[in-house]
């Protein structure tokens, strides 16, 4: 996208101080990987390295008093963050800016918070538009490691999730206990449908109080941030304490008041600010994330070890 960035002007009456910082409070809001997920330390490079432990120590009897004990090995591997950009351009009328009694921050903060969480979970849950140097997509690594529920799979949607085979039963054989699940908005209504052996919803203890979504104990997410494709899955369980994300660098901004903006599939111009009487307030940021997924006990092979598995639609005929 080629634009014609200028030096500060008036325009920037419209961006408070702080800005930076609001916004990077703001975005895991709107980010469920982000609330659910670790964060680690700034990075204070492009990439990051992470030590992964990759085969465990292995103890032995020693045979009788003089018997000798053995040795054992133990190794590392390396897994990396690697920190890549997400951008958001929000074009305002100048006319917009003329109303003074208009909280224009208000409105647009909100927004941009909403469009780094949406772009950021969509390529951590799907891969989505990821970068080539980031890790696959949960439900693509998932699927891969044979961490899949089709919904029917089971006597009913109960079974699916809770029962020996369902999601959180496919977590636990990796060595993991569930933390948190992050589910499809349809999942709210199939949930509430859910009714014990007396016929009574289990997921509404009163008539006088919200619905409490929980799993096995553990929360649940409804992203509506537009980010969860209910065609790829239905609920993704795991401990999300295993995926971690850090911040390359905050939020910046620029204000263009005469760039010329174009669709950037097609090359058309859709805004041409000078002539339109507009500025835009351009936001980019750049963070990483990873799943170290070490060696534990109870799943030695990382082919089949994942801490995350998926409930997906039912599987056409």
């Amino acid at each position: 996208m080629a634009v014609n960035l200028i030096q500060r002007t008036d325009a920037e009456a419209l961006i408070p101080v702080e800005v930076a910082r609001e916004i990077i409070q703001g975005v895991p809001q709107y980010s469920a990987v982000m609330q659910l997920g670790t964060r680690l330390p700034n990075m204070t490079a492009k990439q990051k390295r992470l030590p992964v432990l990759n085969s465990l120590p292995m103890a032995y009897f020693v045979n009788g008093d003089t018997g000798r004990k053995q040795t054992t090995k133990v190794d590392w591997k390396n897994k990396f963050l690697e920190a890549e950009e997400i951008a958001v351009i929000v074009p305002i009328p100048e006319a917009v800016l003329d109303d003074a009694d208009y909280d224009i921050w208000g409105q647009i903060r909100p927004r941009i918070e909403a469009a780094f969480g949406e772009v950021f979970d969509a390529a951590v849950l799907y891969g989505t538009n990821k970068p080539s140097t980031w890790p696959d997509g949960i439900v693509t690594q998932a699927t891969s490691k044979g961490k899949v529920v089709a919904l029917g799979t089971g006597a009913d949607l109960y079974d699916d999730i809770m029962a020996e085979g369902g999601v959180i039963d496919l977590v636990e054989q990796s060595g993991y206990m569930v933390n948190g699940h992050v589910a499809a908005m349809s999942m709210r209504a199939k949930l509430r449908g859910l009714r014990d052996a007396d016929g009574q919803p289990i997921f509404k203890a009163t008539m006088q109080e919200g619905t409490r979504y929980q799993l096995d104990g553990e929360p649940m997410i409804f992203p509506q941030n537009g980010s969860v494709d209910p065609t790829k899955s239905l609920l993704i369980a795991g401990d999300w304490r295993q995926l971690v994300y850090a911040i390359r660098q905050d939020i910046t901004y620029k204000i263009l008041t005469e760039a010329v903006i174009q669709d950037p599939a097609t090359g058309d111009i859709v805004y041409n600010l000078a002539q339109q009487d507009m500025v835009a307030l351009r936001c980019v940021m750049r963070l990483a994330w990873q799943i170290p997924n070490p060696i534990n006990q109870l799943d030695r092979d990382e082919n089949t070890r994942f801490m995350f598995s998926v409930l997906t639609p039912p599987a056409s005929p």
